[in-house]
């Protein structure tokens, strides 16, 4: 069993930055995939990004040359860096892992992301 916990959500004007950040605990060894999705109110959830545990990164469209995912296998934390953020952006966002046999998903609990003007 994995535990994802997510910090680093907030208020934020357009055009300004945000990194979030998740923290993994539980049996890690498993783990392969993290990524990041998120979920306007009355929306589906949507992938923003992920990362595999050799650094290999994939966005979506929207979000290309604004946000950057990172990861850190030593602390096991996941990233991203959110810039050139655009009212849309807002929505709650959720730190997500799949395990080796992609059997097995997991979710952190969300931390809110709000872009105004």
């Amino acid at each position: 069993q994995v535990q994802l916990v997510e910090s680093g959500g907030g208020l934020v004007q357009a055009g300004g930055s945000l990194r979030l950040s998740c923290r993994a605990s539980g049996s890690l060894f498993s783990i392969s995939v993290m990524g990041w999705y998120r979920q306007a109110p009355g929306k589906q959830r949507d992938l923003v990004a992920h990362i595999t545990k050799g650094g290999y990164t994939n966005y979506a469209d929207s979000v290309k040359g604004r946000f950057t995912i990172s990861r850190d296998n030593a602390k096991n934390t996941v990233y991203l860096q959110m810039n050139s953020l655009k009212p849309e952006d807002t929505a709650v966002s959720y730190c997500h892992a799949v395990s080796m046999t992609g059997q097995s998903h997991y979710w952190g609990q969300g931390t809110q992301v709000t872009v105004s003007s």
